[in-house]
């Protein structure tokens, strides 16, 4: 199975976690698949008031340089480790 097969398949089966993972994990798993799905972060960096959307900047920030492929596997992993753990 190819990475982006890989990836596409955690994004279906990330859907089916019995419990709502931890805010650190969503962040986790949304700035990796923004980084795997789109590459770096595009865009200027939310205001103050908007707490949500710039810690979900800064999540995906860090991960600049880091490339299309990398992140999609390690999104991969890290579904699959929320899967194992919430079972």
């Amino acid at each position: 199975m190819s990475v982006q097969q890989a990836f596409e398949q955690a994004q279906k089966d990330v859907k089916t976690l019995t419990r709502r993972p931890s805010n650190d994990d969503m962040l986790a798993l949304y700035s990796l698949f923004k980084q795997g799905s789109e590459g770096d972060v595009k865009g200027s960096r939310p205001g103050m008031m908007d707490m949500i959307n710039r810690a979900k900047y800064d999540a995906w920030a860090k991960l600049k340089g880091t490339s299309k492929d990398a992140a999609m596997q390690k999104y991969v992993d890290k579904v699959a480790a929320l899967l194992k753990s919430h079972k």
